[in-house]
């Protein structure tokens, strides 16, 4: 196949325009700068963002790269189906669950991270402890959606998958880089409208191809593989329910989302933006299950792809990519493309911000230097952008399943943070040496419950009893 010229073009369009907006919204922001702290502003955009805007960055932050072409993957899996796609109905209830319980009373002390109150309450160094969850998890968050794009723009414009990860690694890291939180929250707005649009316009495209069963009947009737409707059996329903806690508590956690909510101009409209971008996450979600039903409706025999199928030939994670290429015209794959490049920096840009802030305001300025200057916390947050993000970009060359990788960056930060957040916020009495052995034992369980994705074999008797080694993702204790 030979380079895709009018797609590489459309591609260049589309980072110049980001690009351009995110350094028009870092100039608007250092306006803002001059009214209050520097650092502040770049973190949680002096908190006086825009209703919309918020809105906007909240619902594009969840919608990233992975999500779209996980949700897809699944869908079209013989061994999963729709019922196995959790992410969307998962991350609509965290979003809504956070706005009811964690919104309050994190927005009304106007903590600049999440980690704020942890250190409050545990101390510095717990604090610092605690960091490294959620700072795992975000890398591995920019990796996966890296990752992700580089599948994309192998398949779709016959590049090389490792430029598609460095050009756009750098794109992010720049924009981030130059206006913070403005800069992404601007650029998350054009970025969400491109996933709509490009979405939409290619799922008519690909239900009427002539290679395509009518995906109604293949819901619940066997063509040309299982009915992509799924079921779960019985002796994986407790695999089920646990990925179900996992998104739906799991998600709650991140830096990213109380970024977002803490942004905003009162506690009121924090609570409204955490809502409505729950409905928002779960609506975006609706293509991707869309082309996911049809590659599993496709004789691919009667596409240029040919035998053996995506699955048999181990490439089930670029199924979204794959359906745009094979079962869409040229013109409209470009659009296509354009959607998964936008979800990617969505995620990415959000989650290289929330690790370089954590890092920045609560292990620089709380604990390694204590009398740090705003100009010099604002540096140190830029550099640890581009060092955060390097190593993002060079995990994201040893990803072989997105979506593994995708749960995987959840997985320390659910066992671990989340019960921690729940003591700080809701249970008074707890204290520092709680907190440590909570810690202490809740990574324990989850080392020796193993992971496949990482080959690393259960050391207890208990997984054996689990499809996977991710059954004690909660088995932190309160």
């Amino acid at each position: 196949m030979a380079l895709n010229i009018p797609g590489l073009v459309a591609l260049i369009v589309f980072y110049a325009i980001t690009l351009a907006i995110g350094i028009w919204a870092s100039w608007k922001s250092k306006k803002y700068q001059k009214k209050g702290k520097p650092s502040e502003m770049i973190i949680v955009g002096g908190r006086n963002m825009n209703f919309f805007i918020g809105l906007f960055t909240a619902t594009a932050t969840w919608v990233g790269g992975a999500y779209i072409n996980g949700t897809a993957e699944t869908v079209y899996l013989p061994t999963r189906g729709l019922v196995w796609v959790q992410a969307p109905i998962g991350f609509a209830l965290s979003l809504v669950i956070g706005g009811l319980f964690f919104v309050n009373p994190m927005r009304s002390k106007n903590y600049v991270t999440m980690m704020d109150p942890l250190q409050e309450t545990y101390g510095n160094m717990i604090g610092s402890l605690l960091f490294i969850p959620p700072l795992i998890g975000d890398i591995f968050w920019f990796a996966a959606t890296l990752a992700s794009l580089g599948a994309t723009m192998r398949v779709i414009l016959d590049i090389r998958g490792y430029l598609a990860i460095i050009i756009s690694a750098c794109t992010v890291i720049f924009y981030t880089l130059l206006g913070g939180l403005y800069s992404v929250a601007y650029t998350d707005v054009i970025q969400l409208i491109f996933i709509v649009l490009s979405l939409w316009i290619c799922v008519p495209f690909a239900l009427l191809n002539s290679a395509t069963e009518s995906i109604y009947y293949t819901a619940a009737q066997e063509s040309y593989q299982a009915p992509w409707i799924g079921q779960v059996q019985t002796e994986y329903l407790g695999r089920w329910l646990d990925d179900f806690l996992y998104l739906v508590l799991g998600s709650i956690p991140w830096q990213t989302y109380f970024q977002r909510v803490l942004s905003a101009s009162s506690p009121r409209q924090a609570r409204l933006i955490s809502y409505l971008s729950g409905l928002g996450c779960f609506s975006m979600a609706i293509p991707s299950v869309l082309i996911g039903a049809v590659a599993a409706s496709t004789d691919w025999n009667q596409t240029s792809y040919g035998l053996p199928t995506p699955v048999e030939r181990g490439e089930s994670a670029m199924i979204l990519p794959l359906v745009l290429h094979y079962l869409c015209p040229a013109y409209i794959s470009i659009g296509g493309l354009g959607a998964i490049t936008a979800a990617v920096m969505s995620s990415a840009d959000s989650a290289l911000l929330s690790a370089s802030s954590m890092f920045a305001h609560n292990i620089y300025r709380k604990i390694l230097r204590k009398q740090a200057t705003e100009k010099e916390v604002v540096c140190i947050m830029r550099v640890s952008m581009v060092v955060l993000g390097t190593a993002a970009a060079g995990l994201a060359f040893l990803s072989n399943s997105v979506y593994d990788l995708w749960f995987l960056s959840g997985e320390l930060v659910y066992a671990l943070l989340f019960p921690q957040l729940c003591c700080v916020l809701f249970i008074p009495n707890t204290n520092t040496y709680g907190s440590a052995a909570g810690f202490l034992v809740g990574f324990l369980l989850r080392l020796l419950a193993g992971e496949p994705s990482l080959k690393i074999p259960p050391c207890n008797p208990l997984p054996r009893l689990l499809p996977c080694g991710r059954g004690l993702r909660s088995a932190v204790p309160f």
